[in-house]
């Protein structure tokens, strides 16, 4: 794997989103206009519940990093798909680049399009609301990862789709966030779910991260079993992923599919 490689397709993307102001703002618009939505929403909450003793706190905190998994999800496949809608993806090959140094670039750069997206809303939740999510301390970068993990396996799976299927699965790549979150327990305990919804949620990394979340802000302790589960799961998940796409790949390869994705 060339270093080299990886980073010249890093810098195509890269220099693909800086170049455009339109990009950039879309990247910073979506999540400072959902934090904010959320914090006024949650100042509401606070004055008609006792669930939560800081509940701006916790639901600001639960949509930032829910936000920051969002971000990267749909960032790794719109990076996928640029390539895609450019006709640009078989293009890639004609230099000795392999699938995996195309992979890692996408990793690396996704998650440079979540913070362009992540760090302004997070900056503006202390003057807004008083609050700042480092009040997870050290364990904020274990969830940060697990997501960040979780996020990129999602996106390879799209991905994935993608190759076998054409660019008739895109619309799966928007849809898949929104179709995990309820089993996720973004906003609310694992509790609330029906029994059956509960062993589904069990099955997810999420439910551990967005508890452990809870758990830090509301008891003030640390369950290592939650950030445990949640890096087993991402682990058993990413390399399935993994497999999955290089799958995917050879199918489209020896079908031919691949010269002929694009719109």
């Amino acid at each position: 794997m060339s270093f080299t490689r990886i980073y010249g397709l890093f810098l195509r993307h890269f220099f693909l989103i800086t170049r455009s102001f339109p990009r950039v703002l879309d990247l910073i618009y979506w999540p400072t206009i959902q934090i904010t939505l959320w914090g006024f929403i949650s100042n509401f909450f606070a004055t008609h519940t006792t669930y939560y003793n800081n509940a701006v706190g916790v639901i600001l905190t639960c949509a930032i990093l829910y936000d920051f998994l969002f971000r990267t999800s749909i960032g790794f496949n719109m990076l996928f798909l640029e390539e895609i809608w450019s006709r640009n993806f078989t293009n890639l090959f004609i230099a000795p680049i392999k699938i995996g140094e195309i992979l890692t670039s996408l990793v690396i750069t996704a998650l440079i399009r979540a913070l362009i997206g992540l760090i302004p809303a997070i900056l503006l939740t202390s003057p807004l609301f008083g609050i700042s999510i480092l009040e997870l301390g050290i364990f904020l970068f274990f969830l940060f990862l697990s997501l960040y993990i979780f996020g990129i396996t999602l996106g390879v799976l799209v991905s994935s789709g993608l190759l076998r299927f054409g660019p008739s699965f895109e619309n799966i790549a928007w849809s898949t966030m929104f179709l995990l979150a309820p089993f996720g327990c973004i906003y609310y305990p694992i509790d609330i779910l029906p029994e059956i919804f509960q062993k589904i949620a069990y099955l997810l990394p999420l439910v551990y991260i967005f508890e452990e979340a809870r758990n830090i802000l509301i008891n003030q302790s640390i369950d290592l079993n939650n950030i445990y589960n949640a890096f087993i799961l991402n682990g058993i998940y990413f390399v399935l992923s993994i497999v999955l796409f290089y799958y995917s790949f050879n199918v489209a390869k020896k079908k031919g599919t691949l010269i002929n994705m694009g719109e």
